[in-house]
Parts: C-alpha cells; structure tokens; sequence
C-alpha cells in the first residue's frame, strides 16, 4: 500500500468537523469586524520583492485600520502577517494542517487551524471587505477564482479583487480576454472586477474608498457567502 494512499472519511463524518471549525472561525473572528484578505505563494521566499511589497502592504493595511487575513504560512503569507503585525495591527493567519507544509509563522494575534479546505475559504469570504492576489500557485489561483465567481454571482458582496504583480498576471488576464471574453463565456463586465497593479498607492485607495462606503451601510455584517 502506498504511502501516499488518500484516507477519506465519509461525508457524514466529514460535515460535523467542517461546521465545528466554522463555527470556531466565527467566534474567534467575531471581534475583527472587516479586514482584507491577502493570497500568495507560500515558496516565496523573504528576499523577493513580492515578499517586501506583502510586507509593505500588510503594513499600510494595519495603519488604515483594517485587519490583515492571510494564510498564516510562510511566504507571502508570512510577509502579509508580519507587515500587519509589526505595525501593531490585526494579524490573522487562517493555518491549514497539511503533511508537506511547514508551522504556522509567528506574525498572528489570531490564530486559526482547519482540516478542511472547504471552512478555511468560507472564513476567508466571510470577513473580507476586499482582496489582493500576489503571486502564487494552485491555492492562490483557487482563492482567486472563487472569489471572483462569487462575486460575479453575487453570492458575496462586490468588492476590490486586487492582483499586484503586472507582469505575473497579465499572461493570464490575456488567456481570459483571448479564451474566455472571445468566446463568450464571461462578459466584458466581468474583467471589471479586477484591479491589476504593482503600486501600492492605487491599490490602498481602492481599498479605503471602498471601505469608507462599507461603513456607511448599515446592515452590512460579516456573512458566509449565500
């Protein structure tokens, strides 16, 4: 039998755990009202200029008040997670257990663990205000998707979807213009959801222009998506 071999419990099994560390999210997180949620690589490494404009966001985030939600792993995790931290803001590293990954880094004034993939996206969802893409692989492609369909789909509120790294992303927003728009499988609205930059100025006002609106609306709480 191989080492590798996947054991998966039933879903009876599985649902009672997913809606435990739902519900250990929520009350953990109760207090941090809205925040942003930063995805990147977790193989980026400290000397990348990705990892410092993480850092530098993390840190201009936590200065404008908002709370910082990142993947609370290394990498562009890590930086996002320092940079609030260190400048005494609101840190929270969402950790998925995985076989292959190192601990949690230590730039979190909360800290989460998940089992489940399914939990820990739920609770990246339900306290964002917005969200910045770095660089990164499959798991950050998977945020990023998914936020941007529930968006699209109005399951989630509108709100900033930022990609920071040009010259990282735009192979891939032509891929979507070139495949997706040419075909006629999304609209020419749908590429508005997104901000490409690599300037962290544009990226803040995005952010607090949006977020300045946010507070203003009433019956606009923290929520799962529908």
């Amino acid at each position: 039998m191989s080492d590798n071999k996947v054991v998966r419990l039933p879903a009876a099994q599985q649902i009672p755990g997913i809606m435990s560390e739902m519900q250990k999210a929520a009350d953990t997180l109760e207090e941090i009202g809205w925040g942003v949620s930063i995805f990147g690589s977790a193989r980026i490494k400290p000397d990348s200029p990705y990892y410092a404009l993480s850092e530098a966001i993390g840190s201009r985030l936590a200065k404008a008040g908002l709370t910082v939600i990142a993947g609370g792993g290394p990498g562009i995790m890590e930086a996002a997670n320092k940079g609030a931290f260190q400048a005494g803001g609101k840190s929270v590293g969402l950790n998925i257990n995985l076989p292959h990954e190192a601990s949690c880094n230590q730039y979190q004034t909360h800290s989460l663990a998940f089992d489940y993939f399914y939990s820990r996206k739920a609770t990246f969802f339900m306290h964002s205000a917005a969200y910045i893409a770095m660089p990164g692989g499959f798991g950050t492609l998977d945020e990023l998707f998914e936020v941007m369909t529930l968006v699209q789909t109005r399951k989630v509120p509108a709100a900033p979807i930022i990609l920071i790294g040009v010259s990282f992303w735009t192979g891939l927003i032509d891929w979507i213009k070139a495949n997706l728009l040419a075909n006629h499988l999304i609209g020419p609205q749908d590429l508005h959801l997104l901000t490409i930059t690599d300037d962290l100025d544009v990226a803040m006002r995005h952010i607090e222009m949006f977020c300045s609106h946010l507070a203003e609306e009433d019956n606009y709480a923290p929520a799962l998506p529908e």
